[in-house]
């Protein structure tokens, strides 16, 4: 004899099966915009590309192998009212394994030395940090 096996607590904090970009849909839905009105919103400006109610619910419930076309994040991300850049990085986790990081608000200095710095070994950040810190504490004495 087999019984059926325990539905999950809701509570639970196990990580969710689904994908980045279906998360996000999903929870945009939750917060009570129905797959009907981001149809509605989902055409892209650019080529007119839209977003049928069935695909809307189909990226949550059971994805596609390869992420949307460019031309259908620009309009998910019309549709959910979030950036394409967040659209973009939520589908490159869930389709390519990839999380994306940024440092929003910073100029192309700051990033390339941030990524020479990502790359070096925690001895050698200890190194730079300190050098970091020993010059803004040269800078508050002088001042």
């Amino acid at each position: 004899m087999t019984a059926a096996a325990p539905a999950p607590d809701a509570g639970t904090d196990e990580p969710s099966s689904r994908g980045a970009l279906s998360r996000l849909i999903e929870d945009v839905n939750d917060r009570g915009l129905s797959y009907a009105k981001m149809s509605e919103r989902a055409i892209d400006p650019d080529t007119g590309t839209k977003l049928s109610k069935p695909y809307l619910q189909r990226l949550v419930s059971n994805p596609p192998t390869s992420a949307p076309s460019p031309a259908q994040m620009r309009a998910l991300a019309i549709a959910l009212r979030v950036s394409e850049r967040r659209v973009k990085a939520a589908a490159a986790e869930q389709w390519l394994e990839y999380e994306a990081t940024e440092l929003a608000g910073y100029n192309d200095e700051v990033r390339i030395i941030v990524g020479h710095l990502a790359g070096m070994p925690e001895s050698e950040l200890r190194r730079w940090r300190a050098m970091i810190e020993a010059d803004e504490r040269a800078r508050r004495e002088n001042d």
